[in-house]
């Protein structure tokens, strides 16, 4: 699925199965939560938090899903094109980044 069609897919379900788009900002206090979650478990996978029993059963998969539609929602709410947006931005850390990462001391031991 490329990430126009993951737009177009996510919209038609809000618009099915969803009713209707939550506003911007409660999307966006919702994909806090959900970035929240992330956070979450890689900190109790690879940081040194440790798992509670309710929390043996998270996927990370999910979790990462579940913030990229919620991402997703608000952008087409906002009328951005995630595909441009995405390759702009690449684009961008492309030209300020060219010899930033390659003359970078801690990344290159």
């Amino acid at each position: 699925m490329t990430i126009n069609e993951a737009q177009e897919t996510v919209d038609r379900w809000i618009k099915t199965t969803g009713i209707r788009y939550f506003n911007e900002l409660t999307n966006t206090a919702i994909l806090m939560e959900e970035v929240g979650e992330v956070a979450r478990i890689m900190a109790r996978k690879y940081g040194e938090q440790s798992f509670k029993k309710s929390d043996e059963e998270v996927n990370l998969a999910d979790e990462m899903a579940d913030v990229m539609f919620v991402l997703i929602c608000l952008a087409n709410q906002t009328g951005i094109n995630l595909t441009d947006a995405l390759e702009k931005n690449l684009e961008k850390k492309s030209i300020r980044d060219a010899d930033r990462h390659k003359n970078n001391e801690k990344l290159n031991p």
